[in-house]
């Protein structure tokens, strides 16, 4: 190969991986996403370097009195595209240890158990 076409030939590759790297970068978790089995809207946003949630809004108008619940606070990173927290389920009061996966630019995946044992979870939508 000549010296044009290999400078060429690497130059390309490095546009290309370039393009595939800020691709994958270009997904977080921050932003609004909705929870399709109940219509809720939280906000993911970053707290002090770690990843909060809170409620902005609800399908169900009885439902009204959670906006503005912080539903995770302080989630640490512990793997490529997850993080750790304890989840508050609003609509019982209650609170499971949970995992956040992100999924995709669009998919974000929120999973809570019980004891380690008996886990539930359901991917979000990001809203756009």
């Amino acid at each position: 190969m000549n010296v044009k076409i290999k400078l060429l030939f690497v130059t390309g590759i490095a546009l290309a991986s370039f393009g595939i790297a800020s691709t994958a970068s270009a997904a977080d978790p921050y932003g609004i996403w909705i929870r399709p089995s109940t219509g809720t809207q939280v906000s993911f946003y970053n707290c002090g370097g770690k990843l909060c949630g809170k409620i902005v809004a609800v399908k169900d108008g009885s439902r009204k009195k959670e906006i503005g619940t912080v539903i995770m606070h302080g989630a640490v990173k512990s793997g490529d595209n997850k993080w750790e927290a304890d989840l508050l389920d609003a609509s019982s009061g209650k609170t499971f240890a949970g995992v956040v996966t992100l999924e995709g630019p669009s998919a974000l995946n929120l999973k809570g158990c019980v004891g380690g044992l008996f886990c539930s979870g359901e991917t979000w939508t990001k809203v756009k």
